[in-house]
């Protein structure tokens, strides 16, 4: 009988981290974090980390277990999260996987490709070229040394572009031949996915609930260690929401209620860009809600079991 994997997704504020203790204590399961800004350990309330007691509850793995000071990829979260769950498993406990960060969860469920690093020289003639040629001829450039990135990438996505042609200068290979050769390390396991389907305006109230929780709780205290420190501003951390619009505050640049606005305003759109990630990669996945957190969990169970 293959090992069974718990996938537990869904927007910011959507009440993923309760329903996933409720889960693990019904079906003996362990919690390893999705979140990317959940794994900093200087950022707990800012990033909305489990509390401790909620820690004490279930066994929660890969939570605010890294420095700010470094960056951390899907690559890299992905070669942590085998070795947590097959702890889990060792353990005869369920793996629950918890978060919001999409690319993590493909990870699991699509692979990660096995590009090799972009040297520094070519990745600078690839800028300096994209510099030179200007967004249509270098997307006109690209399809010539690239034909299969045609009508798979737009021409106005640069970023997109450039790490196209810099995946074909080092390899003599296209970027889409790498995404096809890519395939999950995780077949041989039950995986079990399901995304919390909130309404949009309940999820509203939910992250203006939050917000003032996390200032309750004194996130200002958070971001004033973090800004001490002058740190790279390029850093994974520096993206975290809340981040810059507190320093702004903190500078007198803007008013508490202000402050707070921009917050709920950057956390809503941050919500719906979850949500358009599900509609186009988790659309085999199992949506779920319920207003009722008894029904919620008993739905849940109905799927995971």
């Amino acid at each position: 009988m293959p090992k069974k994997i718990i996938l537990l997704a869904g927007p910011t504020a959507s009440g993923k981290s309760k329903l996933a203790i409720h889960l693990a204590k019904k079906i003996n399961g362990e919690i390893i974090n999705a979140d990317s800004m959940q794994i900093y350990k200087e950022f707990s309330v800012l990033s909305s980390r489990p509390t401790k007691k909620e820690e004490r509850e279930i066994k929660h793995h890969l939570f605010g277990f890294m420095s700010i000071k470094k960056n951390f990829s899907a690559g890299d979260w992905l070669q942590k999260v085998k070795v947590k769950i097959n702890l889990c498993h060792k353990k005869n406990k369920i793996p629950i996987i918890v978060g919001g960060t999409g690319l993590y969860f493909n990870t699991i469920t699509k692979g990660i490709s096995k590009i090799p690093n972009i040297d520094l020289r070519i990745r600078n003639k690839v800028r300096l070229l994209f510099k030179k040629l200007g967004t249509h001829n270098f997307y006109k450039e690209l399809i010539r040394v690239d034909p299969k990135v045609n009508n798979k990438i737009l021409p106005t996505d640069s970023q997109r572009a450039q790490r196209a042609y810099e995946v074909f200068l080092q390899t003599n290979k296209s970027i889409f031949d790498w995404i096809l050769d890519t395939k999950s390390e995780f077949l041989n396991f039950e995986i079990k996915k399901v995304f919390l389907n909130i309404p949009r305006e309940e999820l509203l109230k939910k992250i203006s609930l939050r917000i003032e929780m996390m200032f309750k709780k004194n996130c200002v205290n958070e971001v004033e260690n973090y800004n001490k420190m002058k740190l790279n501003k390029s850093l994974s951390a520096n993206k975290l929401i809340g981040v810059r619009e507190i320093i702004r505050f903190q500078k007198g640049n803007m008013t508490l209620n202000e402050c707070k606005e921009m917050i709920n305003i950057k956390t809503r759109q941050y919500a719906k860009r979850q949500n358009t990630w599900a509609r186009g990669h988790m659309l085999n996945w199992n949506k779920v809600y319920s207003k009722d957190f008894n029904d919620l969990l008993k739905k849940t169970l109905k799927v995971v079991s």
